[in-house]
């Protein structure tokens, strides 16, 4: 059976995730006690309930703290017949207190002695035992439904089961580093095209930024020194049973070099592992 347990904090896209793969075939289960997760797992597995061989279920903070800590027990004693991703989406602190101003909806952990802000806050620390242990981390902070949707489709359901799945993402430090990255480049040292003119609105994927960062030694260096490690070390992370890797490149304003990094590290690894994709969060943001 393949489980997939979706967590995260409230208006990071949970819904949207299980809406998303009960669309493509999971039984979803909504807001499920984890103490309930083995005895719901063992029930769905047994002679009667075998069309069930895709699951998705979807918990939250309004569980009790010691039995999200005991979920690490749970996935590490599963049973060989089980296969588990985690799925765990946040957001922005201050993304998510936007959010739920413009839905008006109530936070599940606020009241009349907790406010919003806090109850984000305290969610982010009760979900961490969770966090700690997922295999995919998704940072919904820029994306739309569809955005998600997508992304979810492209790293966990259309995932080759043979492979580590790599996600090359470019950003710009001026809106903070990902939540999500497992790896963190920073190339603001290499030579910056927003300071020519003829290049300063264009992006690392159009073909003039493209050639100017080309031309560069430093540039062809990084380029090499990042392939190179990642080159060496993927498998060991393959061997050791890591299904996504997100790579994180990021630049002042996230639109020129790390784009281009991002892009040429990507279709490098695109001709050797199946599951590679390339997301550029700051020109995404920009795209209607």
């Amino acid at each position: 059976m393949k489980l997939v347990i979706i967590s995260g904090r409230s208006g990071s896209g949970k819904s949207t995730a299980l809406n998303l793969l009960e669309d493509e075939g999971y039984y979803c289960i909504d807001n499920l006690p984890v103490v309930l997760i083995p005895p719901t797992v063992k029930h769905l597995q047994s002679s009667d309930a075998q069309e069930h061989n895709k699951v998705a279920i979807c918990i939250d903070a309004r569980n009790a703290s010691q039995d999200l800590s005991n979920l690490v027990g749970l996935v590490q004693d599963k049973p060989d017949n089980l296969d588990i991703d985690i799925l765990f989406l946040d957001a922005d602190s201050e993304k998510l207190i936007i959010r739920f101003s413009e839905t008006r909806r109530r936070h599940p952990l606020s009241n009349k002695q907790t406010a919003l802000t806090e109850a984000i806050i305290n969610e982010r620390k009760l979900l961490e035992p969770i966090a700690d242990i997922a295999t995919l981390t998704i940072d919904t902070s820029s994306m739309s439904l569809h955005e998600l949707r997508t992304m979810i489709k492209s790293r966990l359901v259309e995932k080759d089961s043979t492979g580590i799945s790599i996600l090359f993402q470019s950003f710009g430090f001026k809106q903070g580093v990902p939540v999500d990255a497992d790896m963190v480049y920073d190339i603001r040292i290499l030579p910056n095209p927003h300071w020519d003119p003829s290049l300063r609105a264009l992006t690392g994927k159009d073909q003039p930024v493209i050639d100017f960062l080309d031309q560069q030694d430093e540039v062809n260096e990084m380029y090499k020194d990042i392939k190179d490690y990642l080159v060496k070390w993927l498998p060991l992370f393959e061997h050791n049973n890591r299904s996504y890797i997100t790579v994180s490149i990021g630049c002042t304003g996230g639109q020129h070099r790390s784009v281009y990094m991002a892009e040429r590290l990507g279709k490098y690894f695109q001709a050797n592992y199946n599951n590679v994709q390339i997301r550029h969060r700051e020109l995404d943001r920009l795209t209607p």
